[in-house]
């Protein structure tokens, strides 16, 4: 991504990925409330057993689950959550500039959008394998409901990958890494790659400076980018990934029960959430993470003159 820190040092690899990690965390912390309202959206009319109470808007999902299952449900699924970031996010935004370097390395000008998607492919894919676990956990945790009789599946986080892995082999953990694949390689292309290219665009041609107003600006522009073409796949992929053993034989039938059952619009369900999520979680995450990267760089420059 362009810009370096205040002193034009540029961040090494290890300052990148903690940096995206810990942002991300922060961010998560922060809009996991609206992540749990997605998928119960995402989830509604899927089937009669799953609940009785309608869901209506984002504010309206978000005060329903705080009045019916108290308001700590709005943060289930958190310590998975925090688990992806940590094995997600750090990985695909961590890696992704030394990765663009690679793809890049044989042009003779600046990165060009071709090295910036391949670039955001690699990284996504790569994060996915080896997040996916955590996010099977945390659409569970966040989909499960106590109330009307129905008994959760899952008592806490490390309970439900032990219940997975034991009733449905470890391959259960892995359920929809390929509608989660096509969607993080979606956002991951979009997101980082809109987000680097808006940055670009804004400190080159003098518009802003390289500081929080343009990533602000930056991110929140890739956020909405994002949701307009991940959502479909998003839908798809919390449908899969939280349904019992059997309800679907597959991805694209999922895909197909939705479409004949409920019409094209199930598959924008949540949309609002999901930009709300997206958004807010893209500004967070995107200036914590520069900022962080700028302050590691100056605490490190200050440790080398002194030593």
């Amino acid at each position: 991504m362009v810009g370096l820190t205040a002193s034009d040092v540029p961040p090494t690899m290890a300052v990148k990925i903690f940096s995206a990690g810990v942002a991300a965390c922060v961010a998560d912390v922060i809009t996991f409330p609206l992540d749990t309202a997605k998928v119960r959206l995402q989830i509604q009319g899927e089937c009669q057993t799953s609940s009785t109470i309608k869901y209506r808007g984002v504010l309206g999902t978000i005060t329903t689950l705080a009045k019916t299952e108290g308001p700590m449900k709005l943060y289930s699924g958190l310590p998975a959550g925090l688990q992806r970031q940590i094995s997600f996010a750090s990985l695909r935004i961590g890696l992704y500039d030394t990765v663009q370097e690679f793809f890049s390395a044989r042009e003779e000008t600046t990165a060009g959008l071709g090295s910036k998607i391949s670039a955001g492919l690699t990284t996504g894919g790569v994060a996915v394998f080896i997040g996916q676990p955590t996010e099977v956990v945390k659409v569970r945790l966040q989909a499960q409901s106590h109330l009307h009789g129905l008994k959760p599946r899952y008592t806490g986080t490390y309970n439900a990958y032990r219940i997975i892995a034991t009733t449905e082999g470890l391959t259960g953990l892995w359920k929809g890494t390929t509608p989660n694949l096509t969607r993080n390689v979606i956002i991951n292309c979009t997101e980082i790659v809109t987000y680097d290219l808006m940055k670009e665009a804004l400190v080159k041609n003098k518009l802003l400076a390289d500081d929080l107003p343009c990533h602000f600006v930056s991110a929140l522009i890739a956020g909405f980018c994002t949701t307009v073409l991940s959502s479909p796949v998003d839908v798809v992929k919390t449908r899969f990934v939280n349904s019992p053993p059997g309800q679907y034989t597959s991805v694209p039938s999922c895909a197909i029960t939705m479409l004949t059952k409920e019409g094209p619009l199930a598959f924008f369900k949540g949309f609002v959430p999901s930009f709300l999520r997206l958004g807010s979680w893209n500004v967070i995450m995107f200036v914590c993470f520069e900022q962080l990267k700028r302050e590691l760089m100056k605490s490190r420059q200050t440790m080398d003159c002194a030593t």
